[in-house]
């Protein structure tokens, strides 16, 4: 069938720091960046993957959502369980370093998992779990 992956959404609760971090701590390329209604979409990228980007969505931005749903987004989001995202890095300790070294939240030092994979993980501004394997 030929179906790839073309992008996936986290939520964002500040654009400015969420750029920080996608742009100027894990080195995303920015491919678009929208404002609309007072609110905006950003488009990030690993550099030489022009077709896999992450959309950083103001996370209540859908007219549908309650106040009550709005609140539990936001309860959610300050936990760290709304958004998680995988990335891979071929060199695991330098990349670990490179990313604690900016101050970013640590969630877990490199460790090999129990089910074979070698991994750490961070939040990102927005409390989003970023954990990243090694390639």
């Amino acid at each position: 069938m030929g179906i790839r992956i073309h992008s996936t959404f986290l939520p964002h609760d500040d654009p400015e720091a969420a750029l920080a971090f996608y742009r100027d701590v894990l080195g995303f390329e920015v491919r678009k960046d929208v404002a609309y209604g007072g609110l905006r979409w950003i488009t990030v990228g690993p550099p030489g993957q022009p077709d896999t980007s992450i959309v950083l969505q103001p996370p209540t931005a859908n007219p549908g959502i309650t106040d009550d749903e709005r609140r539990t987004i936001a309860e959610m989001m300050a936990k760290g369980t709304y958004g998680m995202i995988i990335l891979a890095s071929k060199d695991l300790d330098r990349t670990f370093e490179r990313i604690q070294a900016t101050g970013a939240e640590v969630i877990q030092e490199p460790t090999k998992q129990p089910y074979g994979v070698r991994d750490c993980a961070f939040r990102d501004p927005a409390g989003n779990h970023v954990r990243i394997n090694e390639e």
